[in-house]
């Protein structure tokens, strides 16, 4: 496992995992330090010391061949695994040169020594520094916080608000210093996998210029340093665009700080102060508290940030009630009592303020007013994927390749943003929209055209390649191998809704031949990954980890440009699993086929069995959009009687129960159209596409007789088409 991604939301709890998890990043960047440091102190030697050159270059190579990258998330792309096994491959390299006694390079230190000394200093020095600020920080503002809990309510009210102002700044400006901190720490560790490993491969690179006995070795190397190369590249642009996103997610939280609370499994959590009886006294004992409103389960955990650790051991307790404390009845402020089923007595706890005590107040239940704070900041997009969604697409594609196919920067290059958007209502104007011969003016440029495409796509409802199947394409791209992913990729793909389908299919049509032009407009497959990653499959929610997950969105994109062909105009050969059946149950209202749940074996259709007869043909070899628009509409359950759904077209419908046939008709093939279960098989008996050798006719209107996975079963007829 790599690194645990830090969230900046956990920024304002500052919970313990979270310093934890800070810790280990810190500790990552002291290893790295040292590293660099025994690298560059390593490289002087081999410049200084011809000599002992043979033993110097031995050194070098074992230090790269033991040190190992971890990267930040759960999975590594082909570019991240060739760029951290580049280190192994370069001790080889030296390994090699070392049998052949070669002379030290010129300019090594230029090449090598400057740009790690340069990365030390910079980035993991601004790192330490920053570490520094964010450790004073923290000892000001918990210094400050409890002087200020120590304040007595008896005290001026002038006062008092004079005090809440001053915690409110210091505690601002901690919240600020926090972000600053984790921001820093998170792009260090991704700058160096290029910053660092550059200037290796400049020095080996200078290595084989001028030793003339490493020739044949060079030719050796060349593919590998072709491929991390590009590894590099495409990191760099990676990083380049995550770094974006996650700077702008940094400045919105830092903005609207509560608007962006991470997701967590507790109704409430954070510090609060609990009230300990000594033989001395009372004191108040800061704990990190969390409550769980369904189990009404309480937990405890003593820990001081200014001491570094926990102060005890973890107390758990099932909520009784929760009274508010009266001011008059204590000298602190912000306090509430707490009672347990299973600890006698009350625990007395006190908020950091008012409105955290508020909060803590109506997550129990207490007598506190209940305020809804919650507000949804989605918003729902005008375009869809209709008549005019799919014109308008056509339109932009059209002229960007009648046009424009050979622009630099393809894509990449945004246009202005009023002019996109002035575009955008010209083309989705009803009036306008569906007239398919007008074609975009020449007057609008290339990059308004290719920016008005992404924008329409961003303005869907949700992305292209849907919220529900995003985390299924990113493991997807996570197989080990190209084959697996091209596959489950395949799978995926012939599960979005049959209008999703269709657009990616245009899209990548359209992609693929932009591609093939990289050589005049510089978009490589790899280009238009980082491109359109985050637009056809971004993530549902915005985090730090989903952040890191974009270069495996990037990674979708390439595979789908690549095996367009493939994926598009054929049938996945694998049969898909259970969980992704339940997957590809989750499409639209607005083009939702039978899914296998649905198909009938209880069928509706007409009265009139002979006009029934007669359309059954047409039906066979009808597509997936047919089927939709028929008046097929039932739903199946395994375990009780068919429960129909009938809108007015249905009206004139019956119900009518299959009999297994007693045709003696003669036995013919047959392809499934699509995925279907048996009579009394709650699992996938057949998926699209499986022939059946033994199959024959039936005479009841809908159905026939055939084997499924051996066994003999009733199959609905609209659902195949007989070879």
């Amino acid at each position: 496992m790599g690194l645990p991604a830090l969230e900046f939301s956990e920024c304002c709890l500052d919970s313990p995992q979270f310093r934890e998890r800070l810790r280990s990043h810190e500790a990552e960047l002291d290893k790295t330090n040292k590293f660099i440091k025994e690298l560059i102190k390593d490289g002087k030697s081999l410049v200084a010391a011809l000599k002992n050159l043979s033993a110097a270059k031995r050194k070098f190579a074992d230090s790269l061949n033991e040190f190992k990258f971890r990267c930040i998330g759960d999975a590594e792309t082909d570019d991240e695994i060739c760029i951290a096994k580049s280190l192994q491959e370069f001790a080889t390299v030296l390994r090699n040169l070392e049998d052949e006694r070669m002379r030290m390079i010129e300019n090594a230190s230029e090449v090598l020594i400057t740009p790690l000394e340069k990365f030390r200093k910079e980035q993991i020095g601004a790192a330490k520094d920053a570490k520094k600020k964010y450790d004073k920080e923290t000892e000001k503002y918990c210094g400050v916080l409890e002087k200020h809990l120590n304040l007595s309510s008896k005290k001026k009210e002038s006062q008092l608000q004079e005090a809440d102002s001053q915690v409110d700044l210091v505690r601002q400006h901690f919240y600020e210093v926090s972000l600053e901190y984790v921001f820093k720490v998170q792009e260090v560790q991704e700058r160096k996998m290029f910053e660092f490993v550059e200037p290796l491969l400049a020095f080996l690179q200078g290595l084989f210029t001028f030793y003339h006995h490493g020739y044949e070795l060079a030719k050796d190397f060349s593919d590998f340093k072709t491929e991390l190369t590009i590894s590099i590249q495409n990191t760099r642009n990676r990083f380049e665009g995550t770094r974006s996103e996650v700077e702008a997610l940094m400045k919105k939280m830092k903005e609207n700080p509560h608007e962006h609370k991470n997701i967590s499994p507790y109704t409430m959590e954070g510090y609060l102060y609990v009230q300990e009886k000594r033989h001395f006294g009372t004191s108040w004992v800061k704990h990190y508290c969390t409550y769980q409103r369904e189990s009404k389960r309480i937990t405890m955990v003593p820990f001081d940030q200014k001491s570094g650790g926990k102060g005890g051991e973890d107390e758990a307790v099932t909520l009784k009630s929760c009274t508010r404390r009266k001011t008059d009845s204590i000298e602190k402020r912000f306090c509430f009592d707490v009672e347990a089923v299973d600890r006698p007595g009350v625990i007395t706890m006190q908020a950091l303020s008012e409105e955290d005590r508020r909060l803590w107040m109506e997550a129990m239940d207490g007598r506190e007013p209940v305020y809804n704070s919650n507000k949804d900041s989605q918003s729902e997009g005008t375009a869809q994927l209709d008549s005019i969604g799919f014109s308008i697409i056509k339109k932009c594609i059209h002229a960007v390749e009648t046009r424009g196919i050979n622009e630099q920067g393809l894509y990449r290059i945004v246009g202005v943003n009023s002019r996109v958007q002035k575009l955008l209502s010209i083309l989705m104007d009803p009036k306008t929209a569906t007239e398919t011969d007008t074609e975009i003016c020449a007057e609008w440029e290339i990059k308004t055209i290719t920016s008005a495409l992404k924008t329409y796509l961003r303005m869907l409802p949700g992305p292209l390649m849907m919220y529900q199947f995003q985390r299924s394409f990113i493991k997807a791209a996570k197989l080990e191998n190209q084959e697996s992913r091209v596959s489950e990729i395949h799978s995926l793909v012939h599960r979005l809704p049959e209008k999703n389908r269709q657009m990616l299919h245009l899209l990548m049509n359209h992609l693929a031949k932009v591609a093939d032009n990289h050589k005049q407009n510089l978009m490589t497959v790899a280009n238009l990954g980082v491109v359109f990653g985050p637009t056809l499959l971004r993530p549902q929610e915005e985090t730090v980890a989903a952040i890191m997950d974009i270069k495996f969105q990037n990674i979708v994109i390439e595979i789908l440009i690549e095996n367009h062909e493939k994926i598009f105009n054929t049938v996945p050969e694998a049969p898909a699993s259970n969980s992704q059946l339940l997957l590809s149950r989750k499409k639209s209202a607005e083009a939702k086929p039978p899914s296998c749940s649905e198909r009938p074996l209880t069928l509706f259709h007409t009265a009139q069995p002979s006009e029934k007869q007669e359309n059954r043909n047409s039906i066979i070899n009808s597509s997936l959009e047919s089927v939709v628009s028929s008046n097929v509409n039932s739903f199946l359950n395994s375990n009780s009687a068919p429960q129909p759904s009938l809108n007015s077209s249905d009206l004139e419908l019956e119900v009518i129960k299959p009999n297994r046939p007693n045709s003696l008709s003669p036995l013919r093939k047959a392809r499934a159209l699509y995925a279907c279960k048996a009579e009394h098989d709650s699992e996938l008996s057949f998926t699209a596409g499986t022939v059946f050798d033994n199959v024959h006719p039936s005479q009841e209107p809908g159905w026939l007789e055939g084997t499924l996975n051996s066994k003999t079963g009733l199959i609905p007829e609209n659902y195949v088409e007989f070879l």
